[in-house]
């Protein structure tokens, strides 16, 4: 018997959970935390996502500032902008949203971002520490899959999975992943 899972309401209560958390930083330590978004370009599909996580962002109570250039803008000052944000103490997370224009290159960027940094995980050493199952950044969509499956209770062991697609972003670190929600998938 197939069991659906809600997304919406998981993510509902995810998001009440990081409403508290950042208010907790704010009174605790005085701690807001501190988003950078860059944007190159205007591909439709990654202007309506920057869109969603600012006012995500803002419904949970963290600061957010986009970045957004023209698709002309080069590689020089890309990796120059992210080599500010990482050396920048009030900025906590950076996300370089993808795909980037074609001039520059996506894995010289990703490599750039501080990995202590890099929220969306795609910097090797994020992606090692996912293989091991060590902490570190979890691409989106792997996490919200690991949320929906730890918190609904479905064992996994001996279980098998079709994953569909070879992205960088979903497929990939949802099979390669080593964290404790998917050791037995082998």
């Amino acid at each position: 018997m197939a069991t659906i899972l809600s997304g919406k309401e998981l993510a509902e209560k995810m998001r009440q959970e990081m409403t508290r958390e950042a208010t907790e930083l704010k009174e605790r330590h005085d701690l807001v935390p501190f988003l950078a978004v860059v944007l190159v370009g205007d591909d439709p599909a990654s202007v309506s996502y920057v869109k969603g996580k600012e006012k995500a962002c803002a419904e949970v109570g963290i600061n957010v500032r986009k970045h957004k250039f023209d698709a002309d803008y080069s590689e020089e000052d890309l990796l120059q902008l992210i080599s500010d944000l990482n050396h920048d103490p009030k900025v906590h997370g950076i996300l370089v949203q993808l795909p980037l224009p074609k001039h520059i290159n996506e894995e010289k960027v990703l490599y750039a971002i501080d990995p202590e940094k890099d929220v969306d995980g795609f910097h090797p050493i994020n992606v090692g520490r996912l293989m091991i199952g060590a902490p570190g950044y979890v691409p989106g969509t792997p996490h919200g899959i690991q949320q929906l499956l730890l918190r609904n209770n479905i064992d996994t062991a001996g279980k098998h999975v079709v994953i569909v697609g070879r992205s960088h972003t979903r497929s990939m670190p949802i099979w390669s992943s080593r964290g404790p929600w998917s050791s037995t998938w082998e």
